[in-house]
């Protein structure tokens, strides 16, 4: 039976919702769609927090959605971009989602959002084969991307959006030159360095795409003031950057908003925040040498139901998928100076999972979390050995470069990598930790015990131990006159190594093991 998704959206501007089925060619058939101008952002400013007014319409919309999708018997899924990114109350935005509408929103960085919105643009425009350049102009962020197929070469997130514009630069009804030319230098100035590290891939970049509302109105009131009637479908549709400037000029000399809405193929309900929309999508084409755009009608919430039917189907894969393995290894790469190191730490902690996963309650889709943290786990060496533990929860948790993940995964990963060595995971002391819930907890501490014993499985660095196996207690009782626990029984990679090293360090950091499964543990050479 085709499994049905709904991917829910939740933006600075609007939520949206596209509820699809997947079918066997990979792609999907969009079964209902649904979008509210719920205007998150409208509730930031200063004090950069959601207003109670935006909150309680962001959770009814959502709400509505998930009574839509039961609809349907959709799985949902669901992402928070800039508005509830920023906002210092975004976790009590995303509880009440929790406790109100029964959804748990993930909230993903810029760089993750460009990337799921490129998922989007692959399906809609046939640029697979292409170098391309992909901007989302959004109601508090902007994206820039170039990528090749589904590899992202560069991508950035900007604090630009048409909400943020408007609030920042047209407060008023009518606008002066002065507020465009500010608000114009203020977007140059933000976009110049980004443009800058993009440049060397910019000559063989073949097509330039723009999604979601901003670019479509435009491309609209493109078309429209050339005088050619508007298409029935928007996909393809393409808008030149002089159009663009043209169209900042109609509407800056427009003196009330009301007379901006009645301005040829503009959307009435974003003629209030248009224009500062407008310059960002004209900022991004000049920073970036950009002379025409191409419209796609896929955006962020397609990328997400791709990526949620990609999940599903590699659910049952045994190591982490090919996306979110690139990215693990570019970052292990990059911090780490001895990544074979890593890699038979990594290969330990698997063989051990499997051993001990039922024992220890960790599940399936734990195995990738507990693969990432071990191969990341000295990532902090980058910057310091001492205290390298918290070093490398910081990286893991900051890094632009761990793509694929949900910001919630990245945290666990973190976690886990952090408690590879020293103290122990604990409530009263580590506030993250604490953060997390019961069930969740139970989790990091197992795969940080077995971390622990696989780090202890290569302490030669050498790879002396070629494999691991599990034989039930059968020796004498443990110390405390109980009956027998397993025994891990080391294999040497090399006939007659007597790993003496590597068992004495795995008896040393196997406590916390023991505290999970509840038993002893020895070890044996095999």
């Amino acid at each position: 039976m085709p499994e049905v998704v709904a991917a829910i959206d939740v933006g600075t501007n609007s939520v949206h919702m596209v509820v699809a089925r997947s079918v066997p060619s990979g792609r999907f058939e969009t079964l209902t769609k649904h979008k509210e101008p719920v205007r998150l952002g409208s509730g930031l400013g200063d004090r950069t927090e959601l207003s109670a007014d935006a909150m309680d319409r962001g959770v009814a919309a959502i709400r509505r959605c998930a009574e839509m999708a039961r609809g349907f018997d959709a799985q949902v899924r669901a992402v928070a971009t800039s508005a509830v990114r920023e906002a210092s109350n975004s976790s009590e935005f995303v509880a009440r989602v929790l406790a109100e509408a029964g959804v748990a929103v993930e909230v993903i960085s810029g760089v993750e959002e460009a990337r799921l919105i490129q998922l989007g643009v692959l399906q809609a425009l046939p640029v697979f084969d292409k170098r391309f350049l992909l901007v989302d102009v959004g109601g508090g962020s902007t994206e820039v991307l170039v990528g090749e197929g589904t590899e992202v070469l560069f991508a950035r997130s900007h604090k630009l959006g048409a909400i943020r514009m408007t609030r920042d630069f047209f407060t008023g009804d009518q606008v002066r030159q002065t507020q465009v030319d500010a608000c114009r230098k203020l977007i140059s100035a933000r976009l110049a360095a980004a443009a800058h590290e993009a440049a060397p891939l910019l000559d063989g970049v073949q097509v330039a795409v723009a999604c979601s509302g901003t670019a479509e109105t435009l491309v609209a009131m493109g078309i429209a003031r050339s005088g050619r009637e508007l298409p029935g479908e928007m996909n393809g549709q393409q808008v030149s950057r002089k159009a663009v400037s043209r169209i900042i000029g109609d509407l800056a000399a427009a003196p009330t908003t009301e007379a901006r809405s009645r301005i040829p193929g503009i959307d009435s309900s974003r003629a209030d925040i248009l224009l500062g929309g407008a310059l960002v999508l004209e900022g991004v084409c000049r920073a970036f040498g950009v002379k025409h755009l191409t419209f796609s009608d896929y955006a962020l919430r397609e990328g997400v139901l791709l990526d949620a039917f990609a999940r599903r189907r590699s659910a049952a894969m045994h190591h982490l998928s090919d996306l979110r393995r690139a990215s693990v290894m570019h970052l292990l790469e990059t911090c780490d100076d001895d990544p074979a190191h890593a890699v038979r730490v990594a290969r330990h902690a698997l063989a051990l999972f499997d051993l001990l996963a039922p024992r220890l309650g960790l599940e399936e889709a734990d195995l990738e979390l507990l693969e990432a943290a071990a191969l990341l786990a000295n990532v902090g060496l980058s910057i310091s050995h001492s205290a390298h533990h918290k070093h490398s929860y910081y990286v893991i948790r900051n890094s632009e470069r761990l793509t694929g993940f949900t910001d919630h995964e990245k945290e666990l990963i973190a976690l886990v990598a952090r408690y590879h060595r020293k103290s122990a995971p604990s409530e009263a002391k580590h506030p993250e930790f604490a953060a997390l819930e019961a069930g969740e907890r139970a989790r990091v501490r197992a795969m940080a015990a077995i971390l622990r014993v696989a780090i202890a499985l290569d302490r030669n660095h050498d790879g002396g131990v070629a494999g691991v196996e599990l034989v039930a207690g059968t020796g004498p009782a443990g110390g405390d006159g109980g009956p027998a626990g397993p025994v891990l029984v080391l294999h040497p990679a090399e006939p007659g190594r007597e790993l003496e090293l590597e068992l004495f360090s795995a008896a040393d950091r196997v406590r916390m093991l023991e505290e999970c499964l509840g038993e002893r543990i020895r070890f044996a050479l095999g």
